[in-house]
């Protein structure tokens, strides 16, 4: 069934989710009284008014990435006996090369909703761009403590289909936002954002240690992550000082860190294979590079958590 909006409650906590815009996440939060007055602290970059009005995923507080995360170069790729010929799909970008993936462009069904769980489906025929037929699902746990989102995406057609999935959080951020998260090397990439060598990276060492998000302008991969990520925020108009831990399971075991300068949000992305993987996978290992191949029926399936922390 189409549904334009769903609100899950657990506590303090809520998440609302917008089935139609991509199966995105419109905004995950903390809703508390202090001093008799109403207050809210956002975990996610809440949806933007033009965001909601516009069907916009960009605009969201999250979306999923399937069947691939980040970019493909020039939309061009052979897997499998079967040529990939996608066009660009970033709005108000002249890049030629596609990204994201087809989910978060597409409507999503709810196949169920409570007050504290959700489902949302896509089924997708292949097509001249994406020669594979298949399907996908995200559910969302809300408890008390915690958002966990479980994903899966099966091949449903005849030949063995290239596979990624993860999802694109926005995390609000001002100068004194900060992130710890621990991985082996970082792909350095060209003026179009697509990887071009593997190395360690300063980002490497600053991220472990620990580190103001504003002092990064990245747009990079990151192998080798620990599954964890920590991110803190000071007190601010938004409330007090407080924490996330977001923790993933494999296999998404690749991370992206977007700090665009500037901006008053960032992105740290959990996802199961690099910036153009189907192209760069006969140059380099799976370890560097990740990615799947499902057979006709075999599903992919992954689960993070959110884990916010306040006083």
């Amino acid at each position: 069934m189409a549904q334009d909006f769903i609100e899950l409650t657990a506590g303090e906590l809520r998440l609302g989710l917008s089935p139609t815009v991509g199966g995105s996440i419109a905004h995950f939060s903390r809703e508390w009284r202090q001093a008799g007055a109403l207050r809210r602290t956002h975990w996610l970059r809440p949806a933007t008014v033009q965001g909601m009005l516009s069907g916009e995923p960009l605009g969201m507080g999250s979306f999923p990435l399937v069947p691939f995360c980040n970019r493909i170069r020039n939309g061009s790729a052979m897997f499998a006996g079967r040529e990939i010929r996608m066009r660009p799909n970033h709005p108000g970008s002249d890049s030629p090369h596609p990204l994201h993936g087809i989910g978060w462009q597409r409507p999503w069904r709810t196949a169920a909703a409570s007050n504290t769980q959700a489902t949302l489906q896509l089924a997708v025929e292949a097509d001249a761009q994406w020669p594979w037929s298949f399907s996908a699902s995200q559910t969302f746990k809300l408890s008390t403590n915690a958002l966990t989102v479980s994903m899966a995406v099966t091949n449903r057609d005849t030949v063995p289909m290239p596979a990624g999935i993860g999802h694109h959080p926005y995390f609000p951020r001002d100068d004194r936002t900060r992130i710890t998260v621990r991985t082996r090397a970082m792909w350095e990439g060209d003026q179009d954002v697509l990887p071009v060598a593997l190395s360690t990276h300063e980002a490497v060492a600053r991220l472990a240690g620990g580190t103001a998000v504003a002092d990064l302008v990245l747009d990079n991969n990151f192998t080798g992550w620990g599954r964890e990520a920590y991110i803190e925020w000071s007190d601010d108009a938004n409330g007090p000082a407080r924490s996330l831990v977001m923790r993933a399971q494999a296999p998404l075991d690749f991370f992206v860190l977007y700090s665009p300068s500037r901006a008053d949000h960032f992105c740290a992305e959990p996802v199961s294979q690099c910036t153009d993987w189907v192209n760069l996978r006969a140059e380099h290992s799976a370890a560097d590079l990740g990615g799947a191949s499902l057979a006709p029926g075999e599903t992919l399936v992954a689960e993070f958590a959110l884990l916010p922390r306040w006083s």
